[in-house]
């Protein structure tokens, strides 16, 4: 949208504005809470010529600090200051028009929930399940369509909506901590009242409210609460890079510096090497922070002071409001990495032992471990973000079973991925995964081969790193990014009345369907009981003659993982290689078969498989 053309909407809203009674449609966060650390509060008011009002509050305990009007009359940003004293309830907010004219609005503090800033967010001890909600399953067919959404459920559209709901997801948390999964990370659940394409929840239209074709926010609060009674954490997917230009807030700028803007459409270059590449030119690296990810992607400029606040308090609401245990932050580098810095001392300053990953897609770990909390940067930049995605070692899992070995490719992948771990601020904290809702489908990435996919779920369940596992990839189902995302989002099989094949029940899958669940099942339910993966070091040696070893220990507990990349070849472990870390150990648990080995100088690997045991003294 051109420059000019802003500038002349903002010239008629004023004219509009003046010529309507003055009326408040929103008010922004809709509430908060007592006893927060940061005492300070920025309200959104919203509503035609709310401008040219003058707001007083006599509540004790709370105190205007400052009023700011923009370039549009129908906003207000009022700020706030809420002093240890003031109690829970709710207030009035008089707006004055004039002498004898004014409007009330009635506003509550909540009392903040004890024990809310204490809550611990996801770790190294879980495996995280990603859901995309539409494509899940449909626990209530009547919200599929919604008078008020502009687009309607068609579920022969690979790109249009198909119905899976909050309530389908609350249905079946049984199957998903049935397959050891700890905590869930659900793409967007707010709303995304678009005309086409918005079922994936990345063009949000109202950042405070669930979409009502999955839900209501009481239906959100209730799944994290029911996530947490069955002991599964909750991840919650924010983004802060974009909005949809059909958001409220885009129809009707507040500012013309809410976004960034260009004489015609300007698309990102998606370099986000350039952010820490010490030679980029200030051109390509403000095309990739300035630039639209699409058209129908308004794209926020974080630089704008009442956007930053606006974002972070959103945060807070959320984190407050439904209990969440963690936040995944969607295209993290496409966002000014200042504002994230302020973002994240903002949300550990409120929540101390929260977590935060960080969608860093860049192909090299030196790119990847910049925007991670505590990497030693050549700038002194800390994002403040424990953890980001793995995407080196995605790339590296994709490769390593489909190759021969050499020096470089094959096993050596892995190898060379984890021996770059020194970039890092923590590579332990990093999400590792093999695919996810933007990638092709590990299964057909690996060529839809058994023994490659369980050799790949092998390496996520005993990496450092906490695995991700995407829906579905437990029974194979395949895709390939390159045919359109829907057929990488593909419906769950018994998600949706009248589904042939069932998932969740087993009905119609395949032996193989079948083997497979048991086998990702059995790996990650160990998993979460074995402390030498949960919270071990990782020693590996160089891979040889096909063949990759390496071993999560503590002082008490050691694990060895062996995989064989030969095609045809029974390959022998030399147990005096690898004395270092079997020293003192004399017999093993197979955990793959359960089989008890008590001869650990004679160890053998069948071709294309993982040996994977828990050394015993």
């Amino acid at each position: 949208m051109k420059a000019y053309l802003i500038i002349l909407i903002f010239f008629l809203q004023s004219i509009f504005s003046f010529s309507q009674k003055t009326a408040i449609e929103r008010v922004e966060p809709p509430f908060w809470w007592t006893q927060m650390k940061n005492p300070e509060l920025q309200l959104l008011v919203y509503g035609p010529g709310i401008s040219n009002t003058v707001p007083e509050i006599s509540r004790k305990g709370i105190e205007i600090m400052d009023i700011i009007s923009t370039e549009n009359p129908n906003y207000l940003f009022i700020y706030l200051f809420l002093h240890d004293s003031v109690e829970a309830g709710t207030f009035e907010i008089i707006f004055r028009i004039s002498s004898s004219e004014e409007i009330t609005y009635k506003y509550e503090l909540k009392e903040r929930k004890q024990g809310s800033a204490d809550r611990k967010g996801f770790s190294t001890a879980d495996m995280v399940y990603l859901i995309m909600p539409d494509r899940f399953a449909n626990g209530n067919p009547a919200n599929d369509n919604h008078p008020d959404m502009l687009e309607k459920a068609d579920r022969s559209d690979p790109d249009g909506r198909h119905g899976g709901d909050i309530k389908g997801i609350a249905n079946n948390l049984s199957y998903i901590k049935e397959l050891g999964v700890t905590a869930l990370w659900i793409n967007p659940l707010v709303e995304n009242n678009n005309p086409k394409y918005s079922y994936h929840g990345y063009a949000i239209t109202d950042f405070y409210k669930i979409d009502p074709r999955y839900g209501s926010n009481t239906d959100y609060l209730n799944l994290v609460n029911k996530c947490h009674a069955s002991g599964l954490k909750v991840i919650m997917d924010m983004v802060f890079n974009h909005c949809s230009v059909y958001h409220w807030f885009i129809q009707d700028l507040p500012d013309e510096n809410w976004i960034h803007q260009f004489d015609e459409f300007t698309r990102s270059n998606f370099r986000a090497s350039t952010i820490p590449d010490i030679h980029a030119s200030e051109y390509d690296r403000n095309k990739m922070l300035t630039g639209w990810f699409d058209v129908h992607m308004a794209d926020l400029d974080q630089r704008n002071p009442m956007l930053t606040s606006y974002l972070i308090q959103n945060t807070i609401w959320w984190i407050e409001y439904s209990g969440i245990d963690g936040i995944r932050v969607d295209t993290q580098p496409y966002s000014y990495k200042e504002f994230i810095k302020q973002w994240t001392s903002y949300i550990f300053l409120e929540y101390p032992n929260f977590n935060i990953v960080g969608e860093s897609w860049l192909q090299k770990e030196s790119f990847t471990a910049y925007f991670q909390k505590g990497t030693h940067n050549i700038d002194g930049y800390n994002s403040g973000i424990p953890s980001v995605t793995d995407f080196p070692m995605y790339f590296a899992l994709n490769k390593a079973f489909n190759e021969n070995d050499s020096w470089t490719e094959g096993l050596a992948r892995i190898y060379y991925t984890l021996a770059q771990d020194h970039l890092y601020g923590d590579a332990y904290q990093n999400l590792i995964f093999a695919d996810n809702h933007d990638l092709s489908r590990y299964f057909s990435a690996i060529g839809e081969n058994y023994d490659r996919w369980k050799m790949g779920m092998a390496a996520l369940a005993t990496l450092r790193g906490i695995p991700m596992v995407y829906y579905g990839t437990e029974l194979l189902v395949g895709g390939e990014e390159h045919k359109g995302h829907g057929y990488i989002r593909t419906d769950f099989p018994g998600g949706w009345s009248g589904d042939q094949v069932n998932g969740f029940t087993g009905e119609g899958l395949t032996e193989l369907q079948k083997k497979a669940k048991l086998y990702l099942a059995n790996l990650y339910k160990w998993r979460k009981n074995n402390k030498a993966i949960s919270e071990g070091k990782l020693t590996h040696f160089v891979p040889e003659n096909n063949v990759y070893v390496y071993f999560r220990h503590t002082e008490k507990e050691c694990v060895l993982v062996a995989f064989n990349n030969s095609k045809n070849e029974l390959k022998a472990l030399d147990s005096e290689k690898y004395k270092e870390c079997m020293q003192g150990y004399s017999y093993a648990k197979n955990i793959i078969t359960g089989e008890k080995l008590n001869y650990l100088e004679t160890l053998t690997i069948a071709p294309k498989s993982v040996l994977i045991l828990e050394l015993l003294k």
